[in-house]
């Protein structure tokens, strides 16, 4: 289009999704529109640049601001109207689903997903692992198509040089996370998807990891872990273009944070149960057995680590933090 326009993404407004030309022409009348814009995006247009409120799209100006000339100008920052969690879910998958795929681990978070927006699914993991066993499940029971992106073990390292060469941060946690995220992102292009959708964000938002359970002050441990997610979605991204593809996370969206901060996190963990709120919602459209059950966390499910473990003895290093920075 006109002016050095570019749109990375997409864009709402008032509930609706944008078409590229619709974003070219709103922009055309001044920049003060942009602080409405929800969605997924990078913009810039005639010495201006935008991010999306949570900065899901990587892009050369903050998350959340309108920038001219190297200055901010303003702030993305929409209101959309109020809902209850569950029609903010909803909303919020079916608004990003178009033309995705879903990345289904076989978990409450990408089933609601996958149940919601009613795509092709696909999940990754080495042969035996537990996240292939349970997505199958999970599609099975939907009757949903199920692709799989086998990880072949011998493949983990050239997916851990080429991810450690982009993602901001590396820990073991974030090695695994990553090398399983490049098959899934590999798999994608392969395939003709543009978009990802996954669950990344509900365990931070509504307490689902394992720890939380043990928490002295879980008001402090949640607040901790969602300032920790725009890293994390930063890395998620950065192995995603590599295969010029991108993640999109339904759990970001303004609607369903907004929720999730009014919900006590007392009521997110309780009883020994996590993620209470999410799995209400969850059962309304999945049955109980996949609404209330309990999954490994990412980094394992897919047997990643495990085979990190395996690679970092075979080299003959002691642990796998020494193991991951040869490849630094």
């Amino acid at each position: 289009m006109e002016g050095g326009f570019e749109l990375v993404g997409w864009v709402e407004l008032d509930g609706r999704r944008l078409s590229g030309s619709e974003v070219f022409d709103l922009v055309q009348e001044g920049p003060q529109i942009v602080s409405r814009f929800g969605g997924e995006f990078f913009l810039s247009w005639d010495g201006f640049s935008a991010r999306d409120r949570f900065g899901i799209v990587p892009g050369d100006c903050p998350p959340g601001s309108v920038v001219c000339d190297g200055e901010v100008v303003g702030v993305v920052d929409p209101d959309p109207p109020a809902s209850d969690l569950a029609a903010a879910i909803e909303t919020a998958v079916l608004l990003r689903s178009k033309g995705a795929v879903v990345a289904l681990s076989g978990g409450v978070d990408s089933a609601l997903v996958a149940a919601i927006a009613r795509r092709e699914c696909v999940v990754a993991g080495v042969e035996g692992s537990t996240d292939p066993k349970r997505a199958r499940q999970v599609a099975d029971l939907l009757n949903m198509p199920l692709a799989e992106a086998a990880i072949d073990p011998g493949r983990i390292e050239e997916a851990l040089a080429e991810a450690i060469a982009v993602i901001p941060r590396m820990t073991p946690v974030d090695g695994s996370i990553a090398a399983t995220l490049y098959f899934v992102a590999e798999w994608a292009e392969d395939h003709g998807y543009g978009t990802i959708l996954a669950g990344q964000g509900a365990d931070e938002l509504f307490g689902g990891y394992a720890r939380y359970l043990d928490s002295e002050d879980l008001a402090s441990d949640l607040e901790r872990d969602i300032l920790g997610l725009p890293a994390q979605a930063a890395r998620d991204q950065a192995v995603a273009g590599i295969f010029g593809v991108r993640f999109s996370l339904p759990y970001l969206d303004l609607r369903v944070v907004r929720n999730a901060e009014e919900i006590p996190p007392e009521e997110k963990v309780a009883g020994g149960v996590r993620k209470r709120p999410l799995r209400v919602v969850a059962a309304l459209h999945l049955p109980p057995e996949i609404a209330h059950r309990e999954k490994k966390a990412m980094q394992y499910g897919p047997g990643v680590m495990r085979e990190m473990k395996r690679l970092a003895r075979r080299r003959g290093f002691s642990s796998v933090t020494d193991y991951l920075d040869t490849f630094r």
